[in-house]
């Protein structure tokens, strides 16, 4: 009996395309044009309206302000940002993202995380012996 060898095949080289369409196209459409081709949560969030935060940043975008920060981690990325960079904040700090066509119909929040892997230290002074106890391998 043969093995069945399954290899993973590489990323495709050659224009993006977000749901059959080019990010020329994407650009070209409006807003309720490109909610049809979102999930259906983003869709949703489109088609209820953004709020007046939401459109002051969209405003920032369209007028192409180099220095964009933001609160907002859950606006959608939309063809007209990819490209830009945009501050998002953490909750700690604002950390620069490049917005690129893979990111389209996701969360600005997606992108940059709020929590920090933990790396605990050594067993404290009031330890028992077994949470003292480190192996030598």
């Amino acid at each position: 009996m043969a093995k069945k060898i399954i290899s993973k095949l590489p990323k495709r080289k050659g224009e993006f395309t977000y749901r059959g369409k080019t990010l020329e196209d994407l650009k070209k459409l409006n807003l309720e044009e490109f909610a049809l081709l979102v999930p259906a949560r983003q869709r949703r969030t489109i088609q209820r309206g953004f709020s007046e935060e939401h459109k002051k940043l969209l405003h920032k975008v369209k007028i192409k302000d180099p220095n964009i920060r933001t609160h907002l981690r859950d606006m959608i990325v939309l063809p007209e940002m990819v490209g830009m960079k945009v501050n998002i904040h953490s909750g700690k700090e604002f950390v620069p993202v490049e917005l690129v066509s893979e990111m389209l119909g996701h969360y600005f929040g997606e992108f940059v995380l709020t929590r920090r892997k933990v790396s605990h230290g050594a067993a404290g002074v009031g330890a028992t012996r077994s949470s003292k106890f480190i192996p030598l391998k």
